[in-house]
């Protein structure tokens, strides 16, 4: 299974759908850096009005994904590397608390649930995948984890500074020379945190994290 390949979301909102497939693009970058935001041309691909992209687009300013000059317009934010050593400070101290969390805390279905993920990554050639289905794989993994964490508020902080990061990721990996291992790391994690090993959940949550920073470091 691909995590690309899912059903198509239910949203509560326009304003939500626009937030979430505007957020995506960002991520991705297929809406690059600093390039000019279209709010006609956006909610036209995306078959809403202007007022929910207009909602959406003060959202992912909060996320620092989006910044509005007054009578300049709104731009994808820089991808600044100076801004990881902030994004790993605090996803090095929140990222082994989620997966402690998971372990601790999650019911026996949604543990089943990390493991069968897991089993699912160990078959899958990493190197054959596009850059699309890698970093979707990185988000998919990242978020059941902080879903199985049971903090909604905990969940919102590390989805924003998780989308930080794959911005990150996407804009550097093709200098990556074993970008494979860093995604292949998830593998172990779920299947501690879906053993209930909450300290072994942690550290590698922890070594996780501070071994993209440097993977990202040694290719700047």
């Amino acid at each position: 299974m691909s995590p690309a390949t899912t059903d198509e979301p239910v949203y509560a909102s326009l304003a939500d759908k626009a937030y979430a497939e505007i957020c995506d693009r960002l991520i991705m970058l297929d809406i690059p850096p600093m390039t000019a935001i279209d709010d006609v041309a956006l909610a036209k691909s995306l078959d809403v009005g202007r007022t929910p992209v207009r909602e959406a687009l003060k959202r992912l300013e909060i996320d620092r994904l989006v910044v509005s000059y007054p009578r300049r317009g709104t731009f994808a934010t820089a991808v600044d590397i100076t801004d990881l050593a902030y994004i790993s400070e605090l996803r090095v101290q929140l990222e082994p608390l989620a997966a402690r969390r998971a372990a601790e805390s999650a019911s026996a279905a949604v543990l089943a649930e990390l493991l069968e993920m897991a089993d699912e990554l160990d078959e899958v050639d990493v190197r054959s995948l596009s850059r699309d289905e890698l970093m979707r794989w990185d988000l998919h993994v990242h978020r059941a984890i902080y879903r199985a964490a049971g903090n909604p508020h905990l969940e919102d902080t590390l989805v924003r500074y998780d989308n930080l990061a794959t911005r990150i990721f996407c804009l550097f990996l093709e200098r990556m020379s074993h970008f494979d291992s860093h995604v292949g790391e998830h593998s172990g994690l779920l299947r501690a945190i879906g053993s209930r090993s909450a300290d072994e959940a942690e550290q590698l949550a922890c070594d996780h994290v501070l071994g993209f920073e440097e993977a990202i470091r040694a290719v700047v």
